[in-house]
């Protein structure tokens, strides 16, 4: 953060906004920590020049296995002969992951979980690039087109099923902030059916529950939710089945004053990448309540779980506030 940035993050904490403009402003940090100056208010001044984002022809699905693991092989959502092409093998789980504001093919959570699982195992990762629509500075925009995005990655959903017989049961959707949204509208589109939602952090600004384009846990057989600046730029309440708070979910050990928050926000996606084949685990313990969590307190209230990880705990009848602590640095798993 250059010394003006921060003298005008100081200044909107101490004083509002400016009086010229009649917007709400933020610091907020993209996937690789560079911050932007956002107005996060729903009527800011508009935008008018920035590229029109169409879905059906942005959103770009790029598929890796263990015989492509870092040559990319792009599949199109409506050109099934594309997937007969590929590697792509509906013997083997699927595995989608969608970045974040202001990311794109490049997102880090994409490569960490994908090299995971790759390490794994057989998997297909679909690394899910939405980037013609993330790489913005007008956040509102991107916060608007998550239900756009999440169609699209349905339909390929659909394409799957219907070319190569893949069933619902062998994929999971993961995102990170605004991509956690896009994938649970991913499983609403699918009407539920996905085996496994994960929500890295999901983004808070400009969402409150009611919204038709939440992440709920409605949207897939089991919705996992994983915390880490929850009330700064993740969202504040509980939205999965299974709601993991590391450290309380608000800061994260290891990120020192973290004012804008971004180093606790990133590290959602690099416990779940690490929770990936980990030797120790994230092991939750269950609280009785969302606010015992809020209060630093865990009333033991049910068995433990498993944070994350793979396969995850769909099945296992895992639900409710779980907390755990963590490592200040990778490896984070403490078990």
């Amino acid at each position: 953060m250059t010394s003006k940035q921060f003298g005008l993050y100081l200044s909107l904490l101490l004083v509002g906004p400016v009086v010229c403009y009649p917007a709400q402003w933020n610091l907020v940090p993209d996937d690789f920590g560079k911050l932007h100056l956002v107005a996060t208010d729903p009527d800011p001044l508009q935008l008018d020049n920035e590229p029109a984002f169409d879905p059906e022809t942005d959103v770009i699905f790029r598929l890796f296995t263990r015989s492509n693991p870092q040559a990319a092989q792009i599949v199109q959502w409506n050109d099934p002969q594309s997937l007969r092409d590929s590697y792509f093998n509906s013997n083997h789980p699927t595995r989608f992951t969608i970045h974040g504001w202001v990311s794109g093919e490049d997102a880090n959570l994409h490569g960490l979980i994908r090299e995971n699982l790759l390490a794994m195992g057989d998997f297909n990762v679909i690394n899910v690039d939405w980037g013609a629509g993330a790489q913005t500075i007008n956040y509102i925009q991107a916060r608007n087109r998550v239900g756009a995005v999440g169609e699209m990655v349905s339909r390929f959903i659909d394409m799957l099923v219907e070319t190569t017989g893949a069933t619902h049961d062998s994929i999971s959707v993961t995102g990170s902030s605004l991509g956690a949204h896009c994938a649970g509208n991913a499983g609403k589109f699918q009407n539920g059916r996905i085996n496994t939602i994960i929500g890295m952090d999901p983004a808070g600004p400009l969402f409150s529950l009611g919204q038709p384009d939440i992440l709920s846990e409605t949207d897939g057989q089991y919705v996992e939710a994983i915390y880490t600046n929850s009330g700064l730029l993740g969202f504040d309440l509980p939205l999965g089945h299974a709601n993991f708070y590391p450290n309380g979910g608000r800061t994260q050990p290891g990120c020192g004053i973290d004012i804008t928050g971004n180093c606790a926000h990133t590290r959602a996606h690099q416990y779940f990448a690490e929770s990936i084949g980990s030797p120790l685990g994230f092991v939750g313990v269950r609280c009785a309540s969302h606010q015992e969590i809020l209060e630093g307190l865990c009333t033991e209230s049910g068995p433990t779980a498993l944070m994350g990880g793979e396969p995850s705990n769909y099945g296992r009848g895992v639900s409710g506030y779980y907390h755990l602590l963590t490592n200040e640095q990778s490896p984070f798993a403490r078990g």
